[in-house]
């Protein structure tokens, strides 16, 4: 079985009180209605958290998660796991996890602070990918996130306009200062390239 495990740190958690950010962002990650999970995220050791998926479009949204709060150093490994899978999310083996364990080593050093880890001939490309589209979501305001959280329940550049109590054409230009068009491509870019790598045809170096 090809799998996606994600291996997440927090940044700067061994710093003097830091605050522990892993609980809320769980909880987060479980109220997000499009990811579907073989094994739920849960803390493995200290400010680090585990999660397994197969569903390209899941992790998509949770790499677009991760890197709007800009707190994480996230390792992606993509790969085979020992079956059957474990109940416990940490209790797995195989290759994909310790891809994922190889990753966020090296995000720490990392731009953006993400490595993606697969014994596929298209990791550099979906690694690339979500670089970009990091550089991209860094630039985006709080004005321009409440835009782009609204464009993906659906709403119309007018009905948003409504809600916000703003004019269409301010809409608009929070959008195109957002680059909502481009993330959304980035993110329909990011899943195509990672059901690539999940697809056991072409799982070679």
């Amino acid at each position: 079985m090809r799998v996606v495990v994600l291996t997440v740190d927090q940044r700067g958690s061994t710093k003097h009180a830091a605050t522990d950010r892993v609980p809320d962002t769980l909880s987060g990650l479980a109220d997000l209605a499009e990811v579907t999970l073989l094994r739920p995220f849960e803390r493995t050791a200290g400010d680090e958290f585990q999660g397994v998926l197969d569903d390209p479009a899941a992790l998509a949204a949770v790499a677009e998660r991760l890197l709007r709060e800009d707190s994480w150093n996230i390792g992606i490994g993509v790969g085979e796991v020992d079956e059957p899978l474990p109940a416990s999310t940490r209790a797995g083996r195989g290759a994909a996890y310790q891809h994922a364990r190889d990753a966020v080593t090296a995000a720490k050093s990392s731009p953006w602070h993400l490595r993606v880890e697969a014994d596929h001939a298209r990791v550099r490309a979906l690694e690339t990918a979500i670089l970009l589209w990091a550089a991209l979501l860094s630039r985006r305001t709080r004005r321009g996130w409440e835009v782009a959280d609204l464009v993906d329940t659906g709403l119309r550049y007018d009905e948003i306009a409504r809600r916000l109590g703003i004019t269409q054409s301010a809409v608009s230009q929070r959008a195109q200062a957002a680059g909502i068009v481009e993330g959304v491509r980035a993110r329909e870019l990011v899943r195509d390239l990672a059901a690539d790598l999940l697809s056991p045809e072409e799982a070679v170096r």
